[in-house]
């Protein structure tokens, strides 16, 4: 698989809003390439569509957001070629009646560009699945090796950033850590992963938690609160390479009513011209 340098994504005080709502606001943090940056917030609390915005495939109602030197929205198609989404539910569901290989294939049909020889192997093996059997049925994958190969399947658009959606999501105690230690690795070799969870407790208390590659987990705000601005993403991020995530940060954030992904991708498509193929 082509190794190339991550890329380096920053933002400054991204906010989208709908008619319903706002989904998120005041998100600043800067990722530098070969790291790990973590947001956390409930179901329904614009995890998703915060990921979706900063691999260029949501419009942001205002804030500044470059991807790799790329300007968004403006050149969101530019940032949509050189990042991939792993599982994201709603968006890139995995297709049960498939087995492994197949959708390995479809996947190779859906880069739209020529794919050198072994770049499945290498996606499945930097993913923790190279022994898997590619006759396997998805439907018979369990929760960890599903979130496992949604990761494979990104991997095989070889990006240079990856975003990977709800990590924590049905998975015990030990495999989130398993999890993360997929995603620290994939960093380790130059890619810039950004994830969200809700409870990042296998994260943090893990025992590369000082680990200056990681930054985050950042709460997730849905408006602005001149009570916790300490707290704040855009606060944070600065010092987040040196400093490992404080108590603060561990709990679960609390979120308003919440906004379905699915009205978000139809506010996307009604007025949004960064919308394409997740």
């Amino acid at each position: 698989m082509r190794r190339a340098t991550g890329a380096r994504v920053h933002a400054e005080d991204v906010t989208l809003g709908t008619r319903e709502g706002t989904v998120y606001s005041g998100v600043g943090f800067t990722a530098r390439p070969g790291t790990l940056t973590v947001f956390q917030a409930d179901s329904g609390g614009g995890r998703s569509a915060l990921l979706l915005t900063l691999t260029g495939r949501m419009k942001p109602s205002s804030g500044t957001l470059h991807v790799d030197g790329f300007s968004l929205p403006r050149q969101a198609r530019r940032a949509r070629r050189i990042s991939a989404l792993g599982l994201m539910e709603g968006v890139n569901d995995l297709d049960d009646r498939l087995r492994v290989r197949e959708h390995l294939a479809e996947g190779l049909l859906l880069r739209m560009r020529p794919a050198a020889r072994g770049t499945t192997d290498e996606a499945m093996a930097a993913a923790g699945l190279g022994d898997l059997d590619r006759s396997t049925l998805v439907k018979e994958l369990p929760m960890l090796e599903r979130r496992r190969f949604g990761t494979a399947l990104a991997l095989v658009n070889e990006p240079r950033l990856l975003a990977v959606d709800d990590v924590d999501a049905g998975l015990c105690r030990e495999h989130q850590a398993d999890m993360w230690r997929t995603l620290r690795d994939l960093t380790a070799a130059g890619l810039t992963v950004i994830a969200t969870c809700a409870d990042p407790t296998a994260l943090v208390d893990g025992p590369d938690a000082l680990d200056r590659d990681v930054q985050g987990p950042f709460p997730i705000r849905r408006e602005s609160d001149d009570s916790d601005a300490d707290d704040s993403p855009a606060d944070t991020a600065d010092t987040a390479d040196t400093a490992a995530p404080d108590g603060a940060r561990r709990g679960r954030h609390a979120a308003p009513d919440s906004i379905a992904l699915d009205d978000l991708l139809h506010h996307r498509d009604e007025g949004n011209p960064t919308s394409g193929q997740a």
